[in-house]
């Protein structure tokens, strides 16, 4: 499984952005999606995720401003991201696995190479 993220920028807070995640895997729908973040300094820490049935789950700072979802017969899953604020600025990840615990990195299995954001303030 090969993921490639893009969509990343420069925007300031309050704007919004839209990250995707391609991935390039005969199965797609067979496998659960999540988004990463890393700021400088920081621990890899879980944006959101998105199941094979399109459950979905976000941390709690993004939830209500982030939005993720997948479309299956693009082999994609996008993050919707509006009213960012400084604090969003990170190195995104998006990760793959069929059998995850969804806030857990080490239980995926597939990585694609971030995207980075940052939000000015």
């Amino acid at each position: 499984v090969q993921l490639q993220a893009s969509g990343g920028g420069l925007v300031q807070a309050g704007g919004s952005l839209r990250l995707s995640c391609a991935a390039s895997v005969r199965s797609f729908n067979d496998y659960i999606i999540g988004w990463f973040r890393q700021a400088p300094g920081k621990e890899r820490e879980f944006v959101a995720s998105v199941g094979t049935i399109y459950s979905t789950y976000y941390t709690n700072s993004v939830r209500g401003r982030f939005t993720i979802s997948r479309e299956n017969a693009k082999n994609t899953v996008y993050l919707q991201m509006s009213s960012l604020k400084p604090e969003d600025t990170a190195v995104y990840y998006c990760a793959a696995g069929r059998t995850v615990v969804f806030g857990d990195p080490n239980s995926y299995n597939f990585w694609g190479q971030g995207t980075q954001v940052t939000v000015s303030s």
